[in-house]
């Protein structure tokens, strides 16, 4: 491992390593790129949600209390997270793994309830290509879903880093930047449940 400088020797652990700096602020250049897409995307969806042809209306398919019970999931996730990466700072490595693995569990309950909103809605006849609105819908949230789905399994991937080989810069680093692209997923979620859900349900 490289030496320590003086500057970062009191630094949080995954600041500590030269290459992991630069791996950080790399990472934050690749969620600005993130954004983008996310912002192209909601831009589209906003164009296309009164198209609705002879489709079911938002008002006619969302529901409320799915879509809270899948709120109140991802966005614990994000409070769990940061207990992780607290955990982690304070070197408790059972802590952190207990509280990254809780992360994980609620986002895959988020995942259960997307899907199983998704059968709802084509068991309904509201299907990716029944309209414009549904095409920029399913788009979105099926966008948004994936990247959860992959948070899920690279996350899975550091956990079995931390447990073959410790917590040291390195794995303290791929925590944090899992962490960032976690809290990143659920302010999407955030401007999904204003924009898609609460707009679609009062327009």
């Amino acid at each position: 491992m490289a030496a320590i400088s003086e500057e970062y020797k009191n630094a949080p652990l995954e600041y500590q390593d030269g290459q992991s700096r630069l791996n950080i602020l790399g990472f934050w250049i690749f969620l600005g790129a993130e954004i983008v897409l996310f912002a192209t995307l909601f831009a589209s969806y906003l164009v296309l949600a009164g198209r609705t042809g002879h489709g079911p209306t938002a008002m006619d398919i969302f529901e409320l209390k799915p879509v809270m019970i899948e709120t109140l999931l991802l966005l614990t996730s994000s409070f769990t997270c940061g207990i992780a990466i607290h955990e982690m700072r304070k070197g408790n490595l059972k802590s952190l793994l207990t509280w990254f693995i809780i992360t994980l569990l609620l986002g895959a309950g988020f995942l259960f309830m997307e899907i199983d909103e998704f059968i709802t809605y084509v068991h309904h006849g509201a299907t990716i290509q029944t309209s414009g609105f549904l095409s920029g819908f399913f788009v979105l949230l099926g966008t948004h879903g994936a990247h959860v789905t992959g948070g899920i399994l690279w996350a899975t991937g550091v956990i079995i880093q931390i447990l073959r080989r410790g917590l040291t810069p390195v794995t303290a680093r791929k925590v944090f930047i899992i962490s960032l692209y976690w809290h990143f997923l659920d302010v999407v979620w955030i401007f999904i449940y204003t924009l898609v859900y609460l707009n679609g349900m009062v327009a």
